[in-house]
């Protein structure tokens, strides 16, 4: 039974373009006390609704999910030889 709550709780996040609290803690699967630490750092962007609610806009969500992309060891070695051949080594070991 848990799973079909589970399921029917993501359908509706699907649908939904700004979330509350818990909608936000669903979809990440943070826990709500770590969505509301990042909140009160300010770590993650949030509106703020009348009284103490806090909403988030979906696309600012998946943006701060996504902030810190790490480069795959195949793109640090296109990185590093497009480098290799833009820079070639002069006389003397100097770029």
């Amino acid at each position: 039974m848990a799973k079909l709550e589970r399921i029917e709780q993501l359908t509706l996040l699907g649908a939904k373009d700004v979330f509350n609290m818990d909608d936000v803690a669903a979809y990440t699967g943070f826990t709500k006390g770590y969505i509301y630490r990042l909140v009160s750092e300010r770590a993650i962007p949030f509106f703020k609704g009348g009284g103490k609610m806090n909403f988030f806009r979906r696309e600012d969500v998946n943006a701060w999910l996504l902030q810190n992309r790490v480069s795959s060891q195949a793109e640090i070695a296109a990185t590093a030889a497009a480098y290799v051949v833009k820079n070639p080594v002069r006389k003397g070991g100097r770029r």
